[in-house]
């Protein structure tokens, strides 16, 4: 069945547009690319696995150095299996106020954002859904070869320890994923369950305009909590939404933890790496900055911080024992009230420890 959501033709239009507009590097220095990763990751999987434990059950990593259509290619893919869903539901709304206009909006939209983070994305790690199609093409680590040239050209980076640096990162998020059997399904469950209670209706859209007008009369942000995608959820959208908020906080500052410590003996340059990029992150001004705030993705970039803080926070009361009893179960996932708040996921998770042992005696 054809998804009906997004004019996804449009999007893909737009993005290699707006994408292409980026200077790309020459194909000389882009071809470095493809042996280098298909050895780091390999390194990189194997330095992952001895210092966090997890194995994936799934098959050595591999690595694939893409161009900017190709990225933009493998998401709308990605896209488009996350969204099947929503399929029958919007089917029955195409005659609403918003008809053809509206699928032509959404996907100039989504092409808008593909094409301005495939000039800024350098790797990822690919967990959406593996399906018995083109496998070749699924479980796969990215790496976007003209935005990793341009970053090492522009700051100074050496290739070979920053090209690690990266791999460690995204292989660590394949080891979350592919090492800890019930997280993917876990994951994909609670994006099926806040999908499952969209409601394509206008008014909700009225309702986010009002809690704009709202937040600004107060003097308030009202982009700082997630952006449109907030503002456009129900109260239990919400509720899901936290729970896929405080998960992907722990998982991304478990990324950035994991990488400075399993390439600690290989990267002497990760410390000025990790300052360059959080500095480039939170340089962002103009029109860069307002769009990052309007699609949630400052939201997204505080997780990494909220998420290292909060594993500091676990290994300082309990060690990496306690940090580990994360990857249980997943009721053992801390919430994003846990994550800013980590004794409160501390006291929980030693509770359930200490009724489960006074039981077994």
């Amino acid at each position: 069945m054809q998804d009906n959501s997004v004019d996804w033709d449009l999007a893909r239009r737009v993005a290699v547009r707006i994408g292409e507009r980026r200077a790309s590097s020459s194909p000389y220095h882009y071809a470095t690319l493809a042996p280098d990763f298909e050895r780091f990751t390999a390194q990189a999987e194997q330095l992952v696995a001895e210092e966090t434990g997890l194995y994936s059950h799934m098959g050595d990593a591999r690595g694939r150095v893409a161009d900017r259509p190709m990225w933009i290619e493998a998401n709308i893919d990605s896209f488009q299996r996350l969204l099947r869903p929503l399929e029958g539901k919007l089917a029955k709304k195409e005659k609403s106020f918003l008809g053809e206009f509206g699928i032509k909006a959404s996907g100039a939209e989504m092409g808008m954002l593909l094409g301005w983070m495939s000039g800024r994305v350098l790797g990822q790690y690919d967990l959406l859904i593996v399906e018995d199609e083109n496998p070749e093409d699924q479980d796969m680590v990215y790496y976007v070869g003209p935005n990793v040239l341009a970053l090492e050209k522009k700051y100074g980076f050496p290739p070979e320890e920053f090209r690690l640096w990266l791999a460690l990162h995204e292989c660590t998020h394949r080891a979350q994923f592919t090492g800890v059997p019930w997280l993917r399904e876990h994951f994909l469950g609670l994006v099926n369950q806040t999908l499952d209670t969209v409601d394509p209706d206008p008014e909700v859209l009225k309702e986010a305009i009002k809690r704009i007008v709202e937040a600004k009369k107060n003097g308030e942000d009202p982009f700082a909590e997630g952006g449109i995608p907030n503002l456009l959820t129900t109260p239990k959208q919400r509720e899901t939404i936290n729970q896929i908020s405080g998960m992907m906080s722990l998982l991304e500052g478990h990324g950035d933890v994991t990488m400075d410590r399993a390439g600690a003996d290989h990267i002497p340059s990760a410390g000025y790496f990790a300052k360059t990029l959080r500095d480039r992150r939170n340089s962002a001004k103009g029109f860069s900055r307002i769009f990052q705030k309007i699609i949630g993705l400052e939201a997204k970039l505080n997780q990494y911080q909220a998420g290292e803080a909060f594993i500091s926070a676990v290994e300082t009361a309990g060690g990496k024992e306690l940090l580990n009893s994360a990857w249980e179960k997943p009721e053992n996932l801390p919430s994003m009230e846990e994550i800013q708040l980590p004794d409160l996921w501390v006291s929980r998770i030693r509770g359930e420890s200490e009724r489960k042992s006074s039981t077994e005696t």
